[in-house]
């Protein structure tokens, strides 16, 4: 059978422009925004300001920060989902927003699971344990001993409820069978200046915020919820290495962009981030903060989304924690 030469060209014509933009997307052609769901000159402000100063000459294009506070992350979350899915507006996300704050929220707005397509980690960071210096524990399983002889007369503070800080205490108060109270405080700031004033008698918080008390002596750190430890302070052991291998909580920071959005868009906002986060100077700027590099493929990111979704709601469920 003879084809037509005008269909055959006509063929290609159609096919070309598909080919084209999956080999070469004319991305970005405007500036792009990274939806920071924190407040200026928090943890998540700090990241997202550095990823956007290197981003920008990479993409040839300017990257502004949108700082969206509200409601544990879910108000800059929501209004990532939303944007449209054209890769012009990236979404910083973190545990709480993906994992935890569905569990907590009734009306969140959006479906971690089902209105984003996951780029990748951009960081992954554990809580570290710490003690107030008047506590008679200088070791993990010392303060889980204390708290057995005192059934009800220890407590733990947190940033509030449902922080990766208050999830962490609670794995803590469970897996080793503990009676201890939860003190839930208006932020990390609050419930660090209460632990520093004897007020509580331990907490787990991001390290970058508590390594200078560890440091002056103002605190006494017992052990970090990652797999690894950290340069910052090498003697400290992990949870695992402890002897509670159960209590292990990353509070991992990524980027995401709206479902539908292109694949050869999700793929090179991968490339860059992913070469930018294995550079020397992106894990020494981590360690300092209190984090490690991570660069997840979407594909195990969105696994990652996945497991810490189905983990975490059941530790809420199981702990009955609910928002007043």
């Amino acid at each position: 059978m003879s084809r037509s030469p005008s269909r055959f060209v006509l063929g290609i014509a159609l096919v070309l422009p598909t080919l084209c933009f999956a080999a070469d997307p004319a991305w970005p052609s405007r500036p792009v925004t990274i939806i920071t769901p924190g407040d200026a000159g928090g943890v998540l402000d700090i990241r997202a300001r550095w990823l956007a100063e290197r981003l920008a000459p990479l993409l040839g294009q300017s990257v502004i920060v949108d700082n969206r506070p509200g409601s544990g992350g879910s108000v800059g979350t929501q209004a990532g989902a939303k944007s449209p899915a054209d890769g012009h507006t990236l979404t910083l996300i973190h545990l709480g927003t993906m994992a935890i704050n569905p569990h907590l929220y009734a009306r969140l707005g959006y479906d971690p699971l089902a209105d984003f397509i996951p780029i990748t980690r951009i960081s992954g960071g554990p809580q570290l344990l710490v003690v107030h210096p008047s506590v008679k524990a200088g070791s993990l399983a010392e303060l889980i001993s204390l708290a057995k002889a005192q059934p009800g007369q220890l407590n733990f503070g947190s940033a509030g409820i449902g922080t990766p800080g208050h999830l962490a205490g609670e794995l803590f108060k469970r897996s080793a069978a503990l009676d201890v109270v939860h003190v839930p405080y208006k932020g990390g700031a609050q419930a660090v200046s209460a632990l520093l004033a004897g007020q509580i008698t331990f907490m787990a918080e991001n390290p970058s915020v508590l390594l200078q008390h560890v440091a002056s002596g103002r605190l006494r750190a017992l052990a970090f919820t990652g797999p690894t430890r950290l340069k910052s302070l090498p003697e400290v052991p992990t949870t695992n290495e402890a002897g509670s291998p159960e209590l292990e909580l990353v509070a991992w920071t990524g980027l995401a962009v709206p479902a539908g959005t292109p694949k050869p868009v999700v793929d090179r906002i991968y490339r860059e981030v992913r070469d930018l986060m294995t550079t020397p100077k992106a894990s020494e700027w981590l360690e300092l903060i209190g984090s490690y590099p991570r660069t997840d493929s979407p594909e195990t990111f969105a696994r990652v989304i996945r497991d810490d979704h189905a983990k975490w709601g059941k530790v809420i469920r199981d702990a009955g924690i609910r928002l007043e």
